[in-house]
Protein backbone atom coordinates (compact mmCIF):
# COMPACT_ATOMS: atom_id res chain seq x y z
CA UNK A 1 0.00 0.00 0.00
CA UNK A 2 1.34 3.30 -0.91
CA UNK A 3 0.64 6.09 2.16
CA UNK A 4 1.49 9.67 1.59
CA UNK A 5 2.24 11.19 5.10
CA UNK A 6 1.50 15.07 5.88
CA UNK A 7 0.27 17.20 7.64
CA UNK A 8 -1.67 20.91 7.55
CA UNK A 9 0.22 23.48 9.30
CA UNK A 10 1.41 25.94 6.69
CA UNK A 11 3.14 28.89 8.36
CA UNK A 12 2.29 31.75 6.07
CA UNK A 13 -1.37 30.79 6.95
CA UNK A 14 -0.28 32.42 10.29
CA UNK A 15 0.90 35.33 10.09
CA UNK A 16 2.10 36.29 13.42
CA UNK A 17 4.09 32.88 13.39
CA UNK A 18 5.45 33.10 9.75
CA UNK A 19 6.90 36.53 10.97
CA UNK A 20 8.22 35.27 14.37
CA UNK A 21 10.41 32.52 12.15
CA UNK A 22 10.55 30.00 14.92
CA UNK A 23 9.22 26.85 13.31
CA UNK A 24 8.91 23.57 15.05
CA UNK A 25 8.78 19.84 12.52
CA UNK A 26 5.30 18.16 13.21
CA UNK A 27 6.67 15.97 15.90
CA UNK A 28 3.36 14.07 15.76
CA UNK A 29 3.48 13.38 12.31
CA UNK A 30 7.00 11.90 12.40
CA UNK A 31 5.64 9.31 15.27
CA UNK A 32 3.08 8.35 12.66
CA UNK A 33 5.41 7.58 9.86
CA UNK A 34 7.40 5.73 12.04
CA UNK A 35 4.39 3.39 12.99
CA UNK A 36 3.80 2.89 9.44
CA UNK A 37 7.34 2.22 8.48
CA UNK A 38 7.06 -0.71 9.98
CA UNK A 39 3.74 -1.52 7.93
CA UNK A 40 4.26 -0.77 4.48
CA UNK A 41 7.80 -0.41 1.91
CA UNK A 42 6.12 2.38 -0.40
CA UNK A 43 6.04 4.88 2.49
CA UNK A 44 6.34 8.56 1.14
CA UNK A 45 6.64 12.01 3.80
CA UNK A 46 5.62 15.61 3.02
CA UNK A 47 6.25 18.70 5.16
CA UNK A 48 3.60 21.38 3.76
CA UNK A 49 5.11 23.55 6.38
CA UNK A 50 6.77 26.28 4.37
CA UNK A 51 4.18 26.04 1.25
CA UNK A 52 2.82 29.35 1.00
CA UNK A 53 -0.89 27.27 0.69
CA UNK A 54 -2.76 23.77 -0.28
CA UNK A 55 -2.82 24.21 -4.32
CA UNK A 56 0.54 23.33 -4.14
CA UNK A 57 -0.57 19.41 -3.11
CA UNK A 58 -1.77 18.61 -6.52
CA UNK A 59 1.98 18.44 -7.43
CA UNK A 60 3.29 16.21 -4.78
CA UNK A 61 0.00 13.80 -5.26
CA UNK A 62 0.46 13.57 -9.34
CA UNK A 63 4.31 12.84 -8.20
CA UNK A 64 3.50 9.79 -5.41
CA UNK A 65 0.14 8.42 -6.81
CA UNK A 66 -0.69 7.21 -3.18
CA UNK A 67 -3.49 4.81 -2.95
CA UNK A 68 -3.84 6.50 0.88
CA UNK A 69 -3.05 10.03 2.18
CA UNK A 70 -3.04 10.38 5.83
CA UNK A 71 -3.37 14.18 6.88
CA UNK A 72 -2.15 13.84 10.50
CA UNK A 73 -1.63 16.98 12.84
CA UNK A 74 1.43 17.27 14.84
CA UNK A 75 -1.01 16.89 18.26
CA UNK A 76 2.27 17.85 20.47
CA UNK A 77 2.30 21.74 19.11
CA UNK A 78 -0.10 24.36 20.67
CA UNK A 79 -0.99 26.17 17.36
CA UNK A 80 -3.23 23.01 16.25
CA UNK A 81 -4.96 22.49 19.42
CA UNK A 82 -6.41 25.99 18.28
CA UNK A 83 -8.31 24.63 15.38
CA UNK A 84 -7.68 27.51 13.27
CA UNK A 85 -9.68 27.83 10.53
CA UNK A 86 -7.25 29.14 8.16
CA UNK A 87 -5.76 25.46 8.59
CA UNK A 88 -8.75 23.57 8.66
CA UNK A 89 -9.66 25.28 4.81
CA UNK A 90 -6.34 24.11 3.87
CA UNK A 91 -7.07 20.26 4.91
CA UNK A 92 -10.26 20.54 3.26
CA UNK A 93 -8.15 21.52 0.33
CA UNK A 94 -6.02 18.92 0.97
CA UNK A 95 -8.76 16.21 0.72
CA UNK A 96 -10.43 17.33 -2.24
CA UNK A 97 -7.03 17.34 -4.17
CA UNK A 98 -6.80 13.76 -3.06
CA UNK A 99 -10.04 12.70 -4.31
CA UNK A 100 -9.45 14.04 -7.42
CA UNK A 101 -6.72 11.25 -7.68
CA UNK A 102 -9.11 8.85 -6.23
CA UNK A 103 -6.51 8.36 -2.85
CA UNK A 104 -8.36 7.23 0.13
CA UNK A 105 -7.79 9.87 2.97
CA UNK A 106 -7.28 9.28 6.52
CA UNK A 107 -6.88 12.47 8.70
CA UNK A 108 -6.20 12.49 12.30
CA UNK A 109 -6.25 15.84 14.27
CA UNK A 110 -7.57 18.31 16.95
CA UNK A 111 -10.02 20.02 14.84
CA UNK A 112 -10.87 16.83 12.49
CA UNK A 113 -11.82 15.52 16.16
CA UNK A 114 -14.25 18.74 17.01
CA UNK A 115 -15.49 18.47 13.82
CA UNK A 116 -15.05 15.06 12.44
CA UNK A 117 -18.53 15.29 10.35
CA UNK A 118 -17.65 18.43 8.54
CA UNK A 119 -14.30 16.35 7.26
CA UNK A 120 -16.13 13.48 6.82
CA UNK A 121 -18.90 15.32 4.74
CA UNK A 122 -15.80 16.85 3.13
CA UNK A 123 -14.46 13.88 1.67
CA UNK A 124 -12.41 12.54 4.29
CA UNK A 125 -12.83 8.36 4.18
CA UNK A 126 -11.85 7.99 8.47
CA UNK A 127 -11.11 10.74 10.93
CA UNK A 128 -8.92 8.90 13.50
CA UNK A 129 -9.94 10.47 17.08
CA UNK A 130 -7.31 10.04 20.00
CA UNK A 131 -3.89 8.63 19.96
CA UNK A 132 -3.53 7.03 16.25
CA UNK A 133 -0.58 4.97 15.73
CA UNK A 134 -2.17 1.23 16.63
CA UNK A 135 -5.33 2.61 14.97
CA UNK A 136 -3.30 3.21 11.53
CA UNK A 137 -1.99 -0.26 12.18
CA UNK A 138 -5.58 -1.48 12.50
CA UNK A 139 -6.63 0.26 9.40
CA UNK A 140 -3.93 -1.06 7.53
CA UNK A 141 -4.25 -4.70 8.49
CA UNK A 142 -8.06 -4.94 8.73
CA UNK A 143 -10.57 -3.79 6.28
CA UNK A 144 -13.41 -4.02 8.44
CA UNK A 145 -13.81 -0.42 9.87
CA UNK A 146 -16.77 -1.13 12.41
CA UNK A 147 -14.46 -3.38 14.38
CA UNK A 148 -11.60 -0.81 14.78
CA UNK A 149 -11.72 1.56 17.43
CA UNK A 150 -11.46 5.23 17.55
CA UNK A 151 -12.40 6.44 14.32
CA UNK A 152 -15.57 7.88 12.36
CA UNK A 153 -16.51 7.19 8.84
CA UNK A 154 -19.57 6.85 6.81
CA UNK A 155 -21.31 3.94 6.57
CA UNK A 156 -25.00 3.46 4.97
CA UNK A 157 -25.28 7.16 4.20
CA UNK A 158 -24.60 7.52 8.41
CA UNK A 159 -22.03 8.56 10.06
CA UNK A 160 -20.73 5.74 12.49
CA UNK A 161 -18.43 6.44 15.52
CA UNK A 162 -16.67 3.30 16.86
CA UNK A 163 -15.68 2.61 20.89
CA UNK A 164 -12.78 5.04 22.25
CA UNK A 165 -9.39 3.79 21.86
CA UNK A 166 -7.51 2.77 25.56
CA UNK A 167 -5.27 5.01 26.22
CA UNK A 168 -1.18 4.22 25.41
CA UNK A 169 0.58 3.37 28.76
CA UNK A 170 4.03 2.25 27.32
CA UNK A 171 5.13 5.10 25.07
CA UNK A 172 8.09 3.64 24.59
CA UNK A 173 7.07 0.81 22.48
CA UNK A 174 6.50 3.80 19.84
CA UNK A 175 10.12 3.88 19.08
CA UNK A 176 11.65 7.47 18.12
CA UNK A 177 9.79 9.38 15.49
CA UNK A 178 11.48 9.06 11.69
CA UNK A 179 13.55 12.51 11.86
CA UNK A 180 14.95 10.75 8.92
CA UNK A 181 12.47 11.89 6.53
CA UNK A 182 12.62 15.90 7.32
CA UNK A 183 14.11 18.09 5.60
CA UNK A 184 15.71 19.76 8.71
CA UNK A 185 17.75 22.53 6.42
CA UNK A 186 14.09 25.05 5.84
CA UNK A 187 13.95 24.80 10.20
CA UNK A 188 17.63 25.80 10.24
CA UNK A 189 17.74 28.22 8.25
CA UNK A 190 14.41 29.83 9.67
CA UNK A 191 16.02 30.22 13.34
CA UNK A 192 19.02 31.12 12.01
CA UNK A 193 18.37 34.85 12.39
CA UNK A 194 18.17 34.13 16.22
CA UNK A 195 21.35 32.97 16.61
CA UNK A 196 20.55 29.09 17.14
CA UNK A 197 18.54 26.20 16.72
CA UNK A 198 15.78 24.59 18.52
CA UNK A 199 14.23 21.26 18.09
CA UNK A 200 10.67 19.93 19.56
CA UNK A 201 10.69 16.39 21.58
CA UNK A 202 7.96 15.34 23.68
CA UNK A 203 8.24 13.32 27.02
CA UNK A 204 4.83 13.07 28.42
CA UNK A 205 1.20 12.88 26.49
CA UNK A 206 -1.82 14.13 28.46
CA UNK A 207 -2.41 16.49 30.71
CA UNK A 208 -4.19 15.20 34.54
CA UNK A 209 -5.13 18.98 35.72
CA UNK A 210 -8.80 19.73 35.08
CA UNK A 211 -8.60 23.41 33.86
CA UNK A 212 -11.88 23.98 32.79
CA UNK A 213 -11.31 26.12 29.61
CA UNK A 214 -8.58 23.60 28.74
CA UNK A 215 -9.12 21.25 25.65
CA UNK A 216 -7.47 17.62 25.38
CA UNK A 217 -9.61 16.32 22.27
CA UNK A 218 -6.34 14.29 21.40
CA UNK A 219 -4.50 13.10 24.40
CA UNK A 220 -7.04 13.87 27.34
CA UNK A 221 -6.55 13.97 30.66
CA UNK A 222 -4.23 10.73 31.55
CA UNK A 223 -0.89 11.37 31.75
CA UNK A 224 2.05 9.29 30.52
CA UNK A 225 5.51 9.02 30.38
CA UNK A 226 8.77 8.00 28.15
CA UNK A 227 11.29 6.79 30.58
CA UNK A 228 14.47 9.21 30.98
CA UNK A 229 16.79 6.46 29.48
CA UNK A 230 14.07 7.11 26.48
CA UNK A 231 14.99 10.68 25.61
CA UNK A 232 18.19 10.85 26.59
CA UNK A 233 18.62 8.44 23.45
CA UNK A 234 16.66 10.05 21.29
CA UNK A 235 18.77 12.77 22.32
CA UNK A 236 21.64 11.51 21.26
CA UNK A 237 20.02 9.97 17.70
CA UNK A 238 18.67 13.36 17.04
CA UNK A 239 22.61 14.70 17.14
CA UNK A 240 23.70 11.70 15.19
CA UNK A 241 21.29 13.15 12.36
CA UNK A 242 21.66 16.99 12.38
CA UNK A 243 22.66 19.85 14.82
CA UNK A 244 20.71 21.21 17.19
CA UNK A 245 21.49 24.09 20.05
CA UNK A 246 18.28 24.23 22.31
CA UNK A 247 15.45 21.92 23.01
CA UNK A 248 11.52 22.84 23.13
CA UNK A 249 9.77 20.05 25.84
CA UNK A 250 6.48 20.46 24.19
CA UNK A 251 4.61 18.35 26.48
CA UNK A 252 1.68 20.40 28.16
CA UNK A 253 3.46 19.69 31.76
CA UNK A 254 7.25 18.69 32.14
CA UNK A 255 8.41 16.23 34.70
CA UNK A 256 5.20 15.70 36.62
CA UNK A 257 6.30 11.96 37.27
CA UNK A 258 7.96 12.05 40.56
CA UNK A 259 11.86 12.16 40.48
CA UNK A 260 12.04 11.94 36.31
CA UNK A 261 13.30 15.22 36.65
CA UNK A 262 16.22 14.09 38.88
CA UNK A 263 16.78 10.85 36.92
CA UNK A 264 16.84 12.63 33.64
CA UNK A 265 19.37 15.45 35.13
CA UNK A 266 21.41 12.58 36.06
CA UNK A 267 21.52 10.34 32.81
CA UNK A 268 22.56 13.84 30.77
CA UNK A 269 25.48 14.61 33.30
CA UNK A 270 26.51 10.43 32.28
CA UNK A 271 26.75 11.33 29.21
CA UNK A 272 27.87 14.56 29.19
CA UNK A 273 24.57 16.60 27.57
CA UNK A 274 24.03 19.24 28.23
CA UNK A 275 21.75 21.48 25.72
CA UNK A 276 20.03 24.16 26.84
CA UNK A 277 15.57 23.69 26.94
CA UNK A 278 12.37 25.34 28.00
CA UNK A 279 9.33 23.37 29.13
CA UNK A 280 5.74 24.24 29.90
CA UNK A 281 4.90 23.56 33.97
CA UNK A 282 2.42 24.61 36.23
CA UNK A 283 2.99 27.27 39.10
CA UNK A 284 2.13 24.43 42.25
CA UNK A 285 4.82 22.15 40.91
CA UNK A 286 7.66 24.20 40.86
CA UNK A 287 7.76 25.24 44.73
CA UNK A 288 9.52 22.45 45.47
CA UNK A 289 13.69 23.70 45.31
CA UNK A 290 15.11 20.24 44.60
CA UNK A 291 12.66 20.09 41.58
CA UNK A 292 13.70 23.33 40.50
CA UNK A 293 17.33 23.03 41.10
CA UNK A 294 17.24 19.75 39.22
CA UNK A 295 15.76 21.03 36.05
CA UNK A 296 18.30 24.37 36.38
CA UNK A 297 21.17 21.43 36.63
CA UNK A 298 19.54 19.90 33.55
CA UNK A 299 19.88 22.59 31.40
CA UNK A 300 16.64 23.78 31.28
CA UNK A 301 16.29 27.97 31.04
CA UNK A 302 13.21 29.14 30.48
CA UNK A 303 9.52 27.77 32.01
CA UNK A 304 6.20 28.78 30.75
CA UNK A 305 3.84 28.44 33.45
CA UNK A 306 0.08 29.14 33.26
CA UNK A 307 -0.49 32.18 35.14
CA UNK A 308 -3.62 32.74 33.46
CA UNK A 309 -4.24 36.06 35.91
CA UNK A 310 -3.57 37.73 39.30
CA UNK A 311 -6.73 37.57 40.87
CA UNK A 312 -7.56 34.19 42.74
CA UNK A 313 -11.12 35.12 41.95
CA UNK A 314 -10.40 34.33 38.38
CA UNK A 315 -8.09 31.56 38.91
CA UNK A 316 -11.08 29.71 41.03
CA UNK A 317 -13.47 30.17 38.37
CA UNK A 318 -11.23 28.51 35.68
CA UNK A 319 -10.88 25.64 38.20
CA UNK A 320 -6.87 26.25 37.74
CA UNK A 321 -5.92 24.42 40.99
CA UNK A 322 -3.21 27.05 41.91
CA UNK A 323 -2.36 29.82 43.57
CA UNK A 324 -1.31 33.83 43.39
CA UNK A 325 1.33 32.50 46.05
CA UNK A 326 2.25 29.50 44.42
CA UNK A 327 3.23 31.78 41.18
CA UNK A 328 4.51 34.41 43.11
CA UNK A 329 7.06 31.61 44.97
CA UNK A 330 7.82 29.70 41.70
CA UNK A 331 8.65 32.94 39.53
CA UNK A 332 11.35 33.81 42.77
CA UNK A 333 12.78 30.28 42.78
CA UNK A 334 13.37 29.99 39.13
CA UNK A 335 15.18 32.86 38.87
CA UNK A 336 17.35 32.45 42.03
CA UNK A 337 18.44 29.18 39.92
CA UNK A 338 19.18 30.92 36.48
CA UNK A 339 15.55 30.07 35.03
CA UNK A 340 13.92 32.41 32.87
CA UNK A 341 10.03 32.35 34.16
CA UNK A 342 7.39 33.32 31.19
CA UNK A 343 3.59 33.45 31.75
CA UNK A 344 0.93 32.54 29.70
CA UNK A 345 -2.24 35.15 30.43
CA UNK A 346 -5.83 35.46 29.63
CA UNK A 347 -8.40 38.16 29.91
CA UNK A 348 -11.96 37.93 29.41
CA UNK A 349 -12.58 34.67 31.14
CA UNK A 350 -16.68 34.88 32.75
CA UNK A 351 -16.89 36.87 35.69
CA UNK A 352 -13.57 38.70 35.16
CA UNK A 353 -13.81 42.36 36.14
CA UNK A 354 -11.76 45.38 36.02
CA UNK A 355 -10.25 44.93 39.35
CA UNK A 356 -9.39 41.54 38.28
CA UNK A 357 -7.31 42.88 35.71
CA UNK A 358 -5.84 45.53 37.95
CA UNK A 359 -4.89 42.54 39.68
CA UNK A 360 -3.30 40.58 36.66
CA UNK A 361 -1.40 43.77 35.19
CA UNK A 362 -0.15 44.25 38.93
CA UNK A 363 1.19 40.59 38.98
CA UNK A 364 3.18 40.99 36.46
CA UNK A 365 5.21 44.23 36.79
CA UNK A 366 5.56 43.36 40.69
CA UNK A 367 7.06 39.61 39.63
CA UNK A 368 8.54 40.67 36.14
CA UNK A 369 8.85 37.49 33.88
CA UNK A 370 11.16 36.87 31.30
CA UNK A 371 8.69 36.96 28.61
CA UNK A 372 4.69 36.79 28.46
CA UNK A 373 2.31 35.30 26.05
CA UNK A 374 -1.16 37.41 26.07
CA UNK A 375 -4.43 35.94 24.89
CA UNK A 376 -8.26 36.20 25.54
CA UNK A 377 -10.10 33.21 27.01
CA UNK A 378 -11.12 30.88 23.57
CA UNK A 379 -13.82 28.40 24.24
CA UNK A 380 -13.01 25.31 22.22
CA UNK A 381 -15.70 22.13 22.65
CA UNK A 382 -14.86 19.29 24.84
CA UNK A 383 -14.63 21.90 28.12
CA UNK A 384 -17.14 23.01 30.53
CA UNK A 385 -15.93 26.79 29.70
CA UNK A 386 -17.50 25.96 25.87
CA UNK A 387 -20.54 24.57 27.05
CA UNK A 388 -21.00 27.72 29.79
CA UNK A 389 -21.11 30.34 26.59
CA UNK A 390 -21.83 27.69 23.39
CA UNK A 391 -24.83 29.56 22.67
CA UNK A 392 -23.40 32.82 22.17
CA UNK A 393 -21.22 31.44 19.26
CA UNK A 394 -23.43 31.53 16.67
CA UNK A 395 -21.21 33.57 13.75
CA UNK A 396 -17.74 32.42 15.07
CA UNK A 397 -16.62 29.23 16.91
CA UNK A 398 -12.81 29.68 16.18
CA UNK A 399 -9.79 32.06 15.45
CA UNK A 400 -8.60 32.19 11.83
CA UNK A 401 -5.07 32.27 12.91
CA UNK A 402 -3.25 32.46 16.11
CA UNK A 403 -2.96 36.38 16.18
CA UNK A 404 -6.72 37.04 15.98
CA UNK A 405 -7.76 36.84 19.65
CA UNK A 406 -11.17 37.60 19.13
CA UNK A 407 -13.73 38.11 22.16
CA UNK A 408 -16.57 35.48 20.07
CA UNK A 409 -18.48 35.69 23.71
CA UNK A 410 -20.13 38.18 25.76
CA UNK A 411 -17.56 39.85 28.22
CA UNK A 412 -17.61 42.29 30.65
CA UNK A 413 -16.06 44.89 28.46
CA UNK A 414 -15.88 45.11 24.57
CA UNK A 415 -14.20 42.87 22.23
CA UNK A 416 -12.11 46.89 21.09
CA UNK A 417 -11.40 46.96 24.98
CA UNK A 418 -9.19 43.69 25.43
CA UNK A 419 -7.35 44.55 22.07
CA UNK A 420 -6.07 47.79 22.98
CA UNK A 421 -5.58 45.62 26.95
CA UNK A 422 -3.10 43.06 24.92
CA UNK A 423 -1.38 45.84 23.03
CA UNK A 424 -1.04 48.31 26.32
CA UNK A 425 0.14 45.07 28.54
CA UNK A 426 2.93 44.02 25.53
CA UNK A 427 4.11 47.55 25.20
CA UNK A 428 4.29 48.02 29.40
CA UNK A 429 6.07 44.77 29.72
CA UNK A 430 8.70 45.50 26.43
CA UNK A 431 9.33 49.08 28.19
CA UNK A 432 9.64 47.65 31.56
CA UNK A 433 11.77 44.66 30.46
CA UNK A 434 14.00 47.65 28.71
CA UNK A 435 14.07 49.82 30.85
CA UNK A 436 15.49 46.76 33.75
CA UNK A 437 18.19 45.56 31.01
CA UNK A 438 19.01 48.94 30.63
CA UNK A 439 19.83 49.61 34.07
CA UNK A 440 21.82 46.78 34.49
CA UNK A 441 23.93 46.27 31.59
CA UNK A 442 23.70 50.32 29.55
CA UNK A 443 23.20 49.33 26.31
CA UNK A 444 22.42 52.24 24.27
CA UNK A 445 19.70 49.96 22.25
CA UNK A 446 17.79 49.08 25.26
CA UNK A 447 17.27 52.95 26.57
CA UNK A 448 15.91 53.57 22.96
CA UNK A 449 13.83 49.83 22.97
CA UNK A 450 12.42 52.04 26.46
CA UNK A 451 11.62 54.70 24.74
CA UNK A 452 9.99 53.24 22.21
CA UNK A 453 7.51 51.09 23.95
CA UNK A 454 7.22 53.65 26.63
CA UNK A 455 5.61 56.04 24.77
CA UNK A 456 3.34 53.58 22.39
CA UNK A 457 2.16 52.75 25.83
CA UNK A 458 1.12 55.98 27.07
CA UNK A 459 -0.92 56.09 23.86
CA UNK A 460 -2.68 52.54 24.90
CA UNK A 461 -3.07 53.89 28.09
CA UNK A 462 -4.95 56.63 26.93
CA UNK A 463 -6.82 54.10 24.64
CA UNK A 464 -7.95 51.87 27.39
CA UNK A 465 -9.13 55.12 29.46
CA UNK A 466 -11.58 56.09 26.60
CA UNK A 467 -12.76 52.57 26.52
CA UNK A 468 -13.09 52.35 30.74
CA UNK A 469 -15.20 55.77 30.74
CA UNK A 470 -17.83 54.03 28.19
CA UNK A 471 -18.23 51.36 30.79
CA UNK A 472 -18.32 54.09 33.62
CA UNK A 473 -15.50 53.09 34.96
CA UNK A 474 -12.72 55.84 36.02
Amino acid sequence: MRILVTHNYYLPLDPKQFKAQKPYPPLGTLYAASVLRKQTTDLHFHDVQFQSDPNHFASVLSKVKPEVVLIYEDGFNYLTKMCLTNMREAAFRMIELAKEVNAKVWISGSDSTDHYTEYLDKGADVVLFGEGEQTLVDLIQNPDLQSIKGIAFYHQSKVLSTPKRPVLNDLDSLGFPEWDLLDIVPYQKAWSQHGYFSINIATTRGCPFKCNWCAKPIYGNRYNSHSPEYITQLIEYMKSLFSFDHIWFCDDIFGLKPNWVQEFSHLLSEKSLRIPFKIQSRADLLVKENTVEALAQAGCDEVWIGAESGSQKILDAMDKGTSIDQIRKSSFLMKQYGINPCFFLQFGYLGEDWQDIQATLQMVEELMPYDIGVSVSYPLPGTPFYEKVQNQLTERANWTDSDELLMMYKANFSPDFYKTLHRLLHRRFRSSAAWRSFRSEYKPKELLKGLYHGVFHLIEKRNLEKHLAVSGIK
